[in-house]
């Protein structure tokens, strides 16, 4: 006969199918660690108001910032800083005025600030990547990602074509979605229904995926935390668990770890993003 197989009590969770997509509501929730990417303050496509009221009703221990929270990219063309976004930056200082720990996880967007990795202003830190403990002690690798992204580290050109073509999709995104609302039709991302039917883009989000858990088992951690490819997702991937916050441009996710050590990952209420 067989043994039965015992799962950690983390990964059970995932085998149960726990770890879905949870719909985040404005009453005030605490966790013991948030983390968020790819907001990019400064474009136009991001959704700058909705992360400011997460982050009201959201509070937390530590606060990942997974990069591209500020996007210099779109801030060496243009001139475009709304009260919305410096609203994110408000109440982001506000927790780390409230004891809550920020720790700034560079990415491709803000890689101005590389320069400065390793400076820790108080309660803030500044870093390329890091690890998290988690409340059962596992580690996870916390890196925003570009660093697996052979297109961005090899090919900056072509890649700053994609960003300019996924701007411009953002846009016409943003008048698709007007017209629907026009005819009663709640919010659909056309864009993001391109990202994931498109076979090319479904293949490198994989390559990305395989990527990142190399260097992660390489590295020894237990799994990883990242963004960079705008795609929220929890997934077992052999022994290590994959995490991806998403973004606050389409989908408007975060993962959560609350006072159990459960991670989680939110999306923020399901309201019209033309609102």
């Amino acid at each position: 006969m067989s043994k039965t197989q015992v799962l950690p009590d983390w990964m059970s969770s995932i085998e149960k199918n726990d770890l879905i997509i949870e719909e985040n509501t404005r009453e005030h929730h605490y966790y013991r660690s948030i983390f968020i990417s790819d907001v990019h303050l400064g474009s136009k496509g991001s959704k700058a108001d909705f992360l400011a009221e997460f982050l009201k009703y959201n509070h937390c221990e530590k606060l990942y910032l997974v990069g591209d929270i500020i996007d210099g990219w779109r801030l060496k063309k243009r001139n475009f800083w709304p009260q919305e976004h410096t609203n994110v930056i408000r109440r982001i200082l506000t927790k780390s005025k409230r004891d809550t720990q920020i720790i700034y996880v560079t990415g491709n967007h803000d890689d101005f600030l590389r320069r400065y990795s390793g400076l820790d202003f108080g309660n803030i830190i500044l870093t390329d990547e890091t690890y998290h403990t988690c409340l059962d002690g596992r580690k996870l690798l916390v890196i925003h990602g570009d660093k697996y992204d052979a297109v961005v580290q090899n090919n900056r050109w072509l890649s700053l074509i994609g960003d300019w073509g996924y701007e411009f999709l953002i846009g016409v995104n943003t008048s698709f979605n007007k017209l629907r609302k026009l005819m009663g039709l709640k919010y659909w991302s056309l864009s993001a229904y391109i990202k994931y039917k498109v076979k090319s883009a479904v293949t490198f989000i994989t390559a990305f995926e395989d990527a990142v858990m190399k260097d992660c088992q390489n590295q020894g951690f237990d799994g990883v935390i990242c963004g960079h490819i705008h795609h929220p997702e929890i997934r077992k991937i052999s022994d290590k668990v994959y995490y991806n916050c998403g973004d606050w441009v389409e989908s408007c996710t975060a993962i959560v770890e609350n006072e159990h050590g459960d991670f989680k990952l939110l999306k923020w209420i399901n309201i019209d993003h033309e609102n």
